[in-house]
C-alpha cells in the first residue's frame, strides 16, 4: 500500500516539478529561474528536451525528498475524507441493516442511546480479546447497545460455526450473549462442531438446531453482511461502526470509549 501511495505521490511531484521549471508542454514562453521576464521562443526552439527534463526533476527531488512525503500526507488524508463521506452514505442507506438486523445479537442495554455494531469472526484472534472490551464497556455504560454482526471471513469453519450461531440466536435470543461469549472465547478453532456443543450446553434441542441451520434466510443474511462489508470498505476483524463513523482493527477499550462519547455528543 505505501508503495502503491509512493508511486503516485512521485507522479504528482514531478508534474509539480515540471510546472516549477516552467516545462509546460505546448507553451513558447519557458520561466528561467532568476530571469524576472519570460523568454520569448522561436516556435520551432519550443519541444522540450526529455532527457534533460528528466535529469532537472531527479535534482529537484533528490534535493527537496521532503516533497513526497508532503505530497503522500496530503494524498493520505484526501482519501481517508472521502472515504469518510462514502461511509455517512453507506451508513445512512442501509441504517436499519447495519444497527436493527434480526439476525445480529445484541448485549448491552437493547434500549441504549448510543450502539456500537462489531463486526466479528469466531476464529479471530484479534476479536477474542477485543471481547473483553465489549464485556467492559457494556457493564460500565447502561446507556451502550452492543450489536454482533456475524462476518466469517477466516474460511469455511468460520462460516458454519457463524450459521451454527445464527440459528441459536433465532431460537434462543435471551440466551445469545451467553453462547457468543462461550464460543468466542473457547479454545481451539470454532467449528460446526464446536459451536453445536456450546448450543446443547445452553438448551438448545440439537434436532431443532439442526433444522434451524438450513434456514435459507441465514446465508442470505451473511451475503447481506459481505456485501455491507464491502461497501464499508471493511476487510479485517474486529471492525466497528459507532455512530457514523467505521473503526477498523482492535484498537482497545479506551479508544473505543472516546468513540462512544463523540458519538453520544453528536446525539
Amino acid at each position: 500500500m505505501k508503495k502503491a501511495l509512493l508511486l503516485g505521490t512521485t507522479g504528482v511531484a514531478v508534474a509539480l516539478a515540471m510546472l516549477a521549471f516552467g516545462f509546460v508542454a505546448g507553451n513558447p514562453q519557458i520561466a528561467k529561474a532568476g530571469t524576472a521576464q519570460p523568454v520569448e521562443t522561436a516556435a520551432a526552439d519550443t519541444k522540450i528536451d526529455r532527457t534533460e527534463v528528466e535529469g532537472i526533476i531527479r535534482d529537484y527531488l533528490l534535493k527537496n525528498p521532503e516533497v513526497l512525503l508532503e505530497v503522500q500526507d496530503a494524498l493520505e488524508a484526501k482519501q481517508k475524507e472521502e472515504q469518510r463521506i462514502a461511509h455517512l452514505g453507506v451508513i445512512k442507506n442501509a441504517k436499519d441493516q447495519i444497527f436493527n438486523s434480526a439476525f445480529d445479537g445484541v448485549v448491552g442495554n437493547p434500549n441504549g442511546k448510543v450502539t456500537i455494531v462489531e463486526f466479528y469472526d469466531y476464529n479471530c484472534g484479534f476479536c477474542k480479546r477485543a471481547m473483553d472490551d465489549m464485556q467492559a464497556l457494556t457493564k460500565t455504560d447502561p446507556d451502550l447497545r452492543f450489536v454482533l454482526k456475524e462476518f466469517p471471513i477466516l474460511g469455511p469453519e468460520s462460516q458454519k460455526a457463524s450459521v451454527v450461531s445464527m440459528a441459536f440466536h433465532l431460537m434462543h435470543p435471551e440466551k445469545y450473549g451467553e453462547f457468543h461469549n462461550a464460543l468466542l472465547g473457547g479454545q481451539g478453532r470454532a467449528t460446526e462442531a464446536s459451536a453445536i456443543k456450546v448450543a446443547l450446553s445452553l438448551g438448545a434441542d440439537e434436532a431443532a438446531l439442526r433444522e434451524k441451520m438450513k434456514d435459507p434466510t441465514i446465508n442470505e443474511a451473511l451475503a447481506k453482511t459481505y456485501d455491507l462489508a464491502n461497501k464499508l470498505a471493511i476487510t479485517g476483524t474486529p471492525s466497528y461502526v459507532i455512530g457514523n463513523e467505521v473503526v477498523f482493527g482492535a484498537l482497545g477499550q479506551e479508544v473505543l470509549t472516546e468513540k462512544i462519547e463523540a458519538a453520544k455528543a453528536a446525539l
